[in-house]
């Protein structure tokens, strides 16, 4: 085959056939095809766009390019989740708990943190002693005794996206919908889980702004599951302020725990019960997804949610005893809070720009080898729609020193806007694809 033919047939709007694609993913990653022709197919691609069958076969070579996950030894359907990115999204320390309490084998690999905040291996590892790299035999052999592992991701895992999203993140391709849907479902894929949940954000913190480009992303990885024989469902939910109130990777573990103790905010609470009763139902231990999400809360409010995030950390090395006490996790010294400057209901907290603080008091990293401040964060104590008097704390930012936290605000306090007139209170889940 030739390169300049394959980026031809693309630019040219030709459909390309399972060969080709292969061809190009095999020889990408072996560095037999150089940068500047993978660029200008890429580049084809997101202005040619990829149908149905070339998105599988794209996302096959990507995950055909590395290591796979065999989860056979483990027994029962297992259930894998994955969110498109938020601002306080901590949800996988509670929905994975969650579902395995209810019976779902929970195989999960995660990864680190770029960007806003850590990423939920850096939320994990703010717990003392506890570990996020298992050998691949002990982290079988713990999801097989304790129903759950949650780990960093490890191996060889899908090289090719690697090595193509570093290329599209420099030459402008990122935005297209089949490469982001096939760069996501092919690490999913590659992971061995039996079935998938999918957490599809959009709005102002997410890098779908609108619905209707959430609902078509959610649709095409709904499609790559389904061609690819796993359960998959998509579930598209609101990112236009934080979830919950904690933004960081300590302070996230302690409202994971509140939530698990039935004692977190209702938007992280919300969206729990609906991710882990998603889960539930693709693994089988109900017959509706609606009776899914029902047996979730039934574990939040029992305590078995908790008990089996406290059986989690236990068994990955760390101190069990945050489960009775989160304050045991420490959080950073330096407060800075964020004031509001007028009377009025709050109308909007960009929760991108609370991201961007957040990274600034040291929670999020800029670059893949930057540290983070684990104790470093936000605490929201106000949402969209609640009064607020001039003079309110609206966030507390806690940072290593006070210049940092000082900083952290002045950028935080640029992401709410007050008014006169009560605004309605976004839709959490708007819509689910794939039921």
């Amino acid at each position: 085959m030739d390169m300049q033919d394959i980026i031809i047939r693309k630019r040219d709007g030709g459909v390309l056939s399972p060969a080709e694609i292969r061809f190009f993913v095999d020889g990408y990653v072996r560095e037999e095809i150089p940068d500047y022709q993978a660029s200008a197919l890429l580049m084809a691609i997101y202005f040619q766009g990829l149908d149905r069958g070339e998105t599988m076969e794209l996302t096959e070579a990507m995950r055909r390019s590395g290591d796979t996950v065999d989860l056979s030894s483990v027994p029962g359907i297992k259930v894998d989740k994955h969110s498109t990115g938020g601002v306080g999204d901590k949800t996988t320390l509670i929905v994975g708990p969650i579902a395995a309490a209810c019976g779902v084998p929970v195989a999960k690999m995660s990864g680190r943190g770029l960007g806003f905040t850590g990423g939920t291996v850096d939320k994990l590892e703010s717990i003392p002693g506890l570990r996020t790299t298992l050998e691949p035999e002990a982290f079988m052999k713990q999801v097989r005794e304790t129903g759950i592992a949650l780990i960093g991701q490890s191996g060889h895992i899908t090289p090719a996206d690697k090595k193509l999203y570093a290329l599209r993140d420099v030459t402008g391709t990122v935005e297209n919908m089949s490469l982001i849907a096939s760069s996501i479902m092919s690490k999913k894929l590659a992971a061995g889980s039996d079935a998938i949940v999918l957490d599809v954000k959009c709005g102002r913190g997410a890098f779908m702004k609108s619905q209707e480009d959430a609902r078509r992303l959610a649709q095409i990885m709904v499609d790559i599951g389904a061609d690819a024989g796993r359960r998959t469902i998509a579930i598209i939910t609101d990112m236009s302020q934080p979830l919950g109130d904690a933004v960081g990777n300590a302070l996230e573990v302690q409202e994971a725990i509140h939530v698990l103790r039935n004692e977190g905010p209702e938007d992280i609470t919300e969206l729990s019960v609906e991710i882990a009763g998603a889960m539930i139902y693709l693994g089988g231990r109900v017959r509706t997804y609606e009776e899914g999400a029902y047996v979730a809360r039934q574990a939040l409010v029992s305590g078995a949610g908790l008990e089996k995030f406290r059986a989690l950390i236990t068994a990955q090395g760390g101190d069990p005893l945050v489960c009775d006490d989160p304050s045991i996790l420490t959080v950073s010294p330096s407060e800075c809070d964020v004031i509001a400057q007028e009377t009025g209901y709050i109308r909007q907290i960009d929760a991108e720009q609370i991201g961007i603080a957040s990274q600034h008091s040291g929670a999020g990293r800029a670059t893949k080898e930057d540290s983070i401040d684990p104790g470093a964060g936000i605490l929201l104590h106000v949402k969209v729609g609640d009064h607020v008097s001039k003079g309110d704390v609206l966030a507390s930012v806690f940072s290593s020193g006070r210049k940092k936290a000082d900083a952290a605000a002045e950028q935080a306090r640029k992401a709410y806007i007050i008014d006169k007139k009560k605004p309605e209170k976004p839709t959490l889940i708007k819509e689910i694809v794939g039921k």
